[in-house]
């Protein structure tokens, strides 16, 4: 864990987010393709544009993916004693379903060091040569990964908080070697502001202002989901107005939800100050038996003031707060 030498002068955004009550969601990523690939700390800041510690053939393929418009998130993931193989690296490709889903679609693979950019350009570019790496392939769809941001290269809350809270769900939760559950230090993830800040994949949840206490409810997901509320940046399948309507839907169905397939999308909003915003959401189950459709306005309900980044001088800056104001089905 990366400590600054100044850290007792430093203000931590993510404590200036949680003392003063800013909401987390509608904050979560909304990628089309996760790129994972273990790669051992420290990351630098520019991780993904110079090579090192990624090869130019990762950049490669980052670079195609972006000169598409394609939305990708690329983490990495530190090495671990238990889930590491010497001279090997975990690939984790996430796929984005059309139309309504409930979760992303995994690939994973553990290939030689040396293969990690042939594949990476395997999984963006020529997907013709996917099949070469077949012998690399691992069935590991019934497995759950938690990936917890500790990138205190790019903000020193992500180390500081983030850190206790991936020692604890590794320690605690993912012990056992037959387990259906695997926990990981991750690169920067996006709004540092909520750390610890942490990716639920394949379901593609994030959550942020983590706490210890809440760690059961959100693995076992064995309690009352409404006391996730605080926590939930949103779902990634869905755009920033449809995430805040999906948390109401979710505390009213319960666990239920997870397993829905769905889909949203914004009927209209405010295009000048983004005030409110009208959204539809479709769900379905798998075998159809059960499908309908939510429609809510989400409207301004305050404004709170935030850090984006730690540091004895970042400014605060003045932000929206939203609420669903109507919801029915």
């Amino acid at each position: 864990m990366l400590i600054n030498e100044t850290l007792s002068d430093c203000r931590f955004c993510s404590v200036i987010s949680q003392n003063n009550g800013e909401d987390p969601i509608g904050s979560a990523g909304t990628p089309e393709y996760y790129l994972i690939i273990e790669a051992a700390p420290p990351w630098p800041v520019e991780m993904w544009l110079k090579p090192q510690p990624m090869s130019q053939q990762v950049l490669d393929a980052l670079s195609y993916v972006w000169a598409q418009g394609i939305k990708i998130r690329q983490l990495a993931i530190a090495p671990d004693r238990q889930y590491s193989i010497p001279g090997y690296k975990h690939v984790f490709h996430y796929r984005r379903p059309a139309g309504l889903f409930a979760e992303y679609e995994k690939q994973e693979f553990i290939v030689p060091d040396s293969e990690i950019g042939a594949l990476a350009l395997a999984l963006t570019k020529e997907p013709e040569k996917l099949s070469d790496f077949a012998n690399y392939r691992q069935d590991s769809h019934n497995i759950r990964e938690l990936l917890v941001c500790t990138h205190g290269n790019l903000d020193v809350a992500c180390s500081r908080f983030g850190y206790p809270i991936y020692q604890k769900l590794r320690s605690e939760y993912a012990t056992n070697t037959d387990s259906n559950l695997r926990v990981w230090r991750c690169s920067h993830i996006g709004g540092h502001q909520f750390a610890p800040t942490l990716i639920d994949l394949p379901i593609g949840h994030y959550w942020g202002h983590l706490r210890p206490e809440i760690l059961n409810l959100l693995v076992r997901r064995n309690g009352s989901v409404k006391e996730l509320y605080p926590y939930y940046r949103g779902w990634g399948g869905l755009d920033k107005f449809a995430q805040i309507v999906e948390r109401e839907i979710w505390m009213q169905e319960g666990w239920s939800w997870l397993e829905y397939q769905k889909s949203g999308q914004v009927l209209a909003y405010d295009q000048v100050n983004q005030e409110w915003a009208d959204v539809r959401i479709d769900f379905t189950t798998q075998d159809g038996s059960i499908q309908g459709i939510y429609e809510a306005k989400v409207e301004v309900s305050g404004y709170v003031m935030t850090a984006f980044s730690s540091g004895e001088n970042e400014p605060l800056e003045k932000i929206k707060q939203y609420c669903v104001s109507h919801l029915w089905r």
